[in-house]
This record gives structure tokens, C-alpha cells and sequence, in this order.
């Protein structure tokens, strides 16, 4: 019924009559008959292929839901393209009373003009061949085609493009043959997985990095969070530094805990702890990546169990706010560039002190 298939199956009806009927009728000619004949026939072959691929569309509209969603509508429009293709060799049959089998081998000598024409067409067919076959776009998905410029849920999948709906509502045509040609970012394993990774890194400031003292040590043994991790590094420091330091009162011959990997160790078990954070089968580590010129960068590297982008994003925020209050209470001090405010509090500073 969406694809009006019996409205215009029932069209062939009338001209069915014209054609058979038309013999029937008194004071014609032969001629006349004949020429009726033959564009009532045009007709009808136009009327059936126009049926034909309004039911071979129905029927792929029923398949791509029954297949979730999987793009099997471009095969349908192949389909549809050859009834076409047919229909117009039998046009051509009909109205010059050739057969249809001769003006098929002449068709097959015109085979490069074709593969010329079509070119983009085969390209697409084959891309489409590819997508299917190795399961790479479905309807819903999420995918980022970023030379494109498309980045948003896949809302249709035809013979010759991907249509991709963006977050700002904007609808970007996608080329199908760009799809296996070029590179893409499909999001939908990642929902299908369970959980949502998280990689973002807070610089510190690298001067604000030191040794802890005894009553700092004793002050963090308090937090639930590092009870553990406080008894097992003094006793591992304590032997180390009875056992292989020959002169402890150089500082740098004995190891000591520093309030950053105190503070690692914080972020890290705060991580373990929160239960919306995979626990098992899935990386939970915060790690230190290289020095830059804003400081040292702590990252986070956990997955979500939830891949709602919206519910994702209020975890990793309440994650970093937490990270960044509680940073002051390890003497860490997060890097931010100078503010206006900042750069005018310095040369107020500096006025100062000039004699």
C-alpha cells in the first residue's frame, strides 16, 4: 500500500481492453489497428515495468526491516534498473517489430559505451556490495566521514549514497563508493560493546610537583581511598630504604612518595570505586603522558557502561570535577594560560618592586 503496488498494477487493465479489444471495432484499417496496437503495447510494457519495480521496491522496504536495518534497498534498485533496462529493449521491440533477442546482442556490442555512462553507477553497485557483505554501515548507525563533513546517524542507504543526518540536524549526501574508498569512523561497535571510553588528561603545573612529608603521609592514610595503597608503599619504601641506602641523609639516595603519584593513585582508585565505570574486561588506568609546555599532562583512560552520549558526557564531567577539587589537597595546582586578570596582577606586581 506505501508503494501504491495494486493502484498501479490495476492500471494495466484498461489498457489490456485497447489492446485486445481494439480488433473489435468496426471501420478500422488494418494500418490503424496495428499502429494503436503497437503504442498500446508500449503502454502496457511501460505500466508493467512501472508495477513491476513498485513491487520490487515494497519488497525491499520489507526486507531492510526485517534485515535491522542493513542495506539491502540499493540491491532492490539494481533489480529495478534491469526491469527498466528491459522494458525499454521490449519498447523498442514492440514499436520497430524487431525481436527482442536481436536488439539484445546489439546492446551487447554497445557494452563499454554502457560501463562508460554507468560508470559511477558500478562503482556504487560494488561499493554497496562491500558494505553489505561485510556489515560496515546499517540505518541508525553512527558514523564520522570527516572529509565529508558528515558526522551523525545514517537515515538511508541507496545504490548511490549514504544519507547521514548531523547533530545540528543538517542531512549530508555521502557518496557510496567514498565510503570503501576513503576512511570513515563507524560508532556503532563501540555501542554494541557496552562501554564508552574516556581519554581525556588535566595538566599540572610541574611546580607545584614534590616529596610528601611524614604528615602529609599520615593526613592521606585517612582518605578510604588510599588506606591501602599508603600501608603497602611504606612498608615497600621502608625495607627499601633500610636494605640498599648506605647514606640516608642524601635526599636523593632515598625513595620517597610524591604527591602526584599519591594523587594518581587517588584518581586511579576513585575510578575502581565508581560504579559507572566498567570493572571488568575493560582498561581502567590513569597514566602520565610526556611533559609539554603546559605542563604534565595526568590522563584517564576508563570506559563508561553507558554509551549514551548524553548520560557519557555527565560521567566524565563529574569524574574531572572531582579530580580538579580535590587536587589542591595533594598541593596540585592545574595549569591553566594566564588570564587578563592574571597578566595585569603581574605588572602590578612588577611596578611594585621597582625602586
Amino acid at each position: 500500500m506505501q508503494h501504491n503496488v495494486l493502484g498501479k498494477t490495476a492500471h494495466l487493465a484498461p489498457a489490456l481492453v485497447i489492446y485486445y479489444g481494439i480488433t473489435l471495432v468496426s471501420g478500422l484499417s488494418d494500418e490503424l489497428t496495428l499502429v494503436i496496437q503497437r503504442v498500446v503495447g508500449t503502454t502496457i510494457i511501460l505500466l508493467a515495468a512501472n508495477a513491476i519495480a513498485a513491487a520490487v521496491t515494497a519488497t525491499g522496504t520489507i526486507a531492510s526491516k526485517l534485515a535491522e536495518g542493513r542495506p539491502l534497498q540499493a540491491y532492490f534498485q539494481v533489480v529495478n534498473i534491469l526491469v527498466y533496462l528491459v522494458a525499454a529493449v521490449l519498447v523498442l521491440a514492440e514499436l520497430t517489430d524487431k525481436n527482442p533477442i536481436v536488439l539484445l546482442s546489439g546492446i551487447g556490442a554497445a557494452t563499454a559505451i554502457f560501463g562508460l555512462v554507468f560508470k559511477d553507477t558500478i562503482l556504487s553497485f560494488v561499493a554497496s556490495l562491500q558494505i553489505t557483505w561485510y556489515d560496515m554501515v546499517r540505518v541508525g548507525d553512527w558514523i564520522e566521514v570527516p572529509s565529508m563533513g558528515a558526522d551523525g546517524d545514517v537515515i538511508q542507504v541507496d545504490l548511490l549514497t549514504v544519507m547521514v543526518q548531523n547533530w545540528d540536524k543538517t542531512v549530508t549526501t555521502v557518496p557510496t563508493s567514498q565510503l570503501t574508498s576513503g576512511s570513515f569512523k563507524n560508532w556503532r561497535f563501540m555501542s554494541g560493546s557496552g562501554g564508552r571510553r574516556i581519554k581525556r588528561a588535566l595538566y599540572v603545573d610541574m611546580g607545584s610537583i614534590r616529596f610528601l612529608s611524614d604528615e602529609d603521609i599520615d593526613r592521606f592514610a585517612k582518605y578510604d581511598l588510599l588506606t591501602d595503597y599508603v600501608d603497602k608503599k611504606r612498608k615497600e619504601l621502608a625495607k627499601y630504604n633500610a636494605d640498599d641506602v648506605k647514606t640516608p641523609d642524601v635526599i636523593s639516595n632515598v625513595r620517597r612518595l610524591t604527591n602526584v603519584g599519591t594523587y594518581r593513585a587517588y584518581v586511579e582508585a576513585y575510578l575502581k570505586q565508581d560504579p559507572k565505570i566498567h570493572q571488568t574486561g575493560f582498561t581502567i588506568m590513569v597514566r602520565q603522558l610526556a611533559p609539554t609546555p603546559q605542563g604534565l599532562p595526568l590522563q584517564i583512560y576508563a570506559f563508561t557502561n553507558d554509551t549514551n552520549w548524553t548520560n557519557y558526557e555527565n560521567i566524565q564531567s563529574d569524574i574531572f570535577d572531582h579530580m580538579l577539587a580535590i587536587a589542591p589537597e595533594f598541593g596540585i595546582e592545574v595549569f591553566q594560560a594566564p588570564s587578563g586578570e592574571d597578566v595585569r596582577m603581574m605588572g602590578g606586581a612588577a611596578r611594585r618592586r621597582r625602586p
